[in-house]
């Protein structure tokens, strides 16, 4: 990796790159010679190593970002989504992500939930916003996804709660008992 490959790494928007994208990155296509370049970058300091396979510019990472590197496709929603909008008050240090599996992983200080979300409804756009290196769920899809995965969750406050874009979103999920869910937390507000 020439030292103007690595300069062009370190100004690419990204914070976090897998081994694949940094390999796509500077078009090397000899896994052996990728793994020497990337472990001689890393020890010259010019790459943070998060854990196997994933890397970042430096320990200022966004930590949003490396959730849905970890595992793929992901979005962030759940939980982080939900605290962040004022819909829930307990103050989660975990960032919840929806995925293609459900697992728990301790990452480099920090802890990332995955919850499995069928295909059809994983990669789905609608109710996500495209924040450039990674989506995230609007609140009104964290909150279907939330009750798509847990029945009986409570929810402090849903008065910021966009109702028609919940019932325009309700479909990708087909699911007939969603809509009763979400016509009993909509006549239930607050």
């Amino acid at each position: 990796m020439r030292q103007s490959a690595i300069s062009a790494l370190l100004r690419a928007k990204n914070t976090v790159f897998t081994f694949k994208e940094i390999a796509l990155m500077l078009g090397e296509t000899q896994t052996g010679n990728m793994r020497a370049k990337i472990s001689y970058y890393v020890r010259q300091k010019a790459l943070y190593p998060i854990r196997r396979g994933i890397y970042a510019k430096d320990a200022n990472y966004d930590r949003l970002e490396l959730a849905t590197k970890i595992v793929t496709p992901a979005y962030i929603s759940f939980e982080t989504v939900l605290a962040k909008e004022g819909i829930v008050f307990q103050n989660y240090q975990a960032i919840f992500t929806a995925s293609y599996l459900s697992r728990e992983v301790s990452c480099d200080g920090g802890m990332y939930v995955f919850k499995r979300l069928k295909d059809s409804i994983l990669t789905n756009a609608d109710g996500l916003e495209n924040r450039g290196n990674y989506f995230i769920a609007m609140k009104e899809r964290a909150f279907l996804d939330t009750i798509y995965i847990n029945t009986e969750y409570y929810f402090d406050n849903l008065s910021s709660i966009d109702w028609d874009r919940c019932f325009k979103l309700i479909p990708l999920y087909e699911n007939k008992n969603m809509m009763r869910r979400l016509d009993k937390h909509y006549k239930n507000r607050k």
